[in-house]
């Protein structure tokens, strides 16, 4: 009853939060047959085992390269060129390479030579690692695809569709013009986190100052609780786009401090920077808590809900929530979420009973 995958086997270099996420999803939406954890941490490539996130393990790179169908480099931006040069030599000449850097033209310029689409899911957390790995992180994120000329097309085309069925919305612009746009929205964000999370540790009242910190600065200073690998190499990796975006934002500082004594002018910043905060669009993503639950692998013909429930219903388990997450030309796959674990357990059985490929995952 599964689908036809979208790649046979899908190598993920670098199982932390983001990797194991793309993972996570890979196999949870049945879009490979097998999907394989490259990292030098072999705890975390346990962790990942043990969670579901990938089929198998690999600490070194190898000839097993060879049957990779698609390469999803994950790894700090800094990393990633290096690694994309010992990954090379063990592919395929048709393996596809992408990646999930937050910086593009240097490292979409250095990777030409291979079967290369730039790309970059806005997604995140301030909790990293692969234990904290989700594929609802994904849904409905925006991901960047970054194709030059030389970019093969069928390459790009087949990217866009796995990320389409991760549920992420791809859209493509060239690498220097992400460059530009994620200094100001994205880089420039971390570093005036840090230098407001250092404005407070350095203050001679800190303790109290702590002690009063609450939604505004927490909220401002969020993303300085990220990898300070990841976030250090993304700032040096754009560091001409970011030094441009700071002495915007120094400008624009000055112009605030210059209408502190202009009560008009000063209600037409907020006014202004109301209009624009309230204009960024928000990403949908479940605020419900989380559940045990079972990815189903669905064939894509008629009846295939009824048959579900009707399983489910037999073995008198009862249903929390059920979503169609994709389907493909073969089929695609359908969650369902349960009430406990216990449930959750007699709902596999039914399940597999009625010829379904399941895949549960508890909470």
């Amino acid at each position: 009853m599964r689908p036809a995958s979208l790649f046979g086997t899908v190598v993920v270099v670098g199982v932390g939060l983001i990797g194991g996420s793309v993972a996570l999803g890979a196999r949870q939406r049945f879009l490979a047959d097998r999907v394989i954890g490259l990292d030098d941490d072999s705890e975390a490539l346990e962790v990942a085992r043990f969670h579901g996130v990938i089929d198998e393990a690999r600490l070194e790179v190898g000839d097993w390269l060879g049957a990779a169908d698609l390469v999803v480099l994950a790894t700090p931006a800094a990393t990633l060129v290096p690694l994309a040069r010992r990954v090379a030599p063990h592919l395929r000449p048709d393996a596809i390479v992408t990646d999930v850097g937050s910086v593009k033209s240097d490292i979409v310029r250095a990777l030409a030579d291979l079967r290369f689409v730039g790309g970059h899911p806005m997604a995140g957390s301030d909790r990293a690692g692969v234990r904290n790995a989700d594929a609802a992180l994904l849904e409905n994120a925006v991901w960047v695809l970054t194709p030059s000329e030389g970019t093969d097309p069928d390459a790009l085309a087949r990217v866009r569709r796995f990320v389409e069925h991760l549920g992420a919305r791809p859209i493509e612009t060239d690498p220097e013009r992400h460059d530009r746009l994620v200094a100001t929205v994205s880089h420039l964000p971390y570093l005036a986190a840090l230098a407001l999370t250092h404005l407070a540790a350095e203050d001679g009242d800190r303790d109290l100052m702590m002690l009063l910190a609450a939604g505004g600065f927490r909220d401002l200073t969020r993303v300085a609780s990220g990898s300070p690998v990841m976030s250090r190499d993304m700032v040096r990796g754009n560091a001409a786009a970011v030094r441009e975006a700071l002495g915007g934002y120094r400008a624009a500082l000055r112009r605030l401090e210059a209408h502190l004594d202009d009560p008009e002018a000063l209600l037409d910043d907020a006014t202004r920077a109301k209009r624009t905060r309230d204009g960024i669009p928000i990403v949908r993503r479940s605020l419900l808590p989380p559940r045990p639950e079972v990815v189903l692998a669905v064939p894509d013909a008629p009846g295939q809900l009824a048959r579900i429930t009707a399983a489910c219903g037999e073995a008198n388990v009862n249903i929390k929530e059920i979503e169609v997450l994709s389907i493909r030309e073969a089929g695609g796959a359908v969650r369902l979420a349960f009430e406990d674990p216990e449930t959750l357990e007699r709902a596999v059985e039914a399940l597999r009973r009625a010829g379904y490929e399941a895949r549960p995952r508890a909470v």
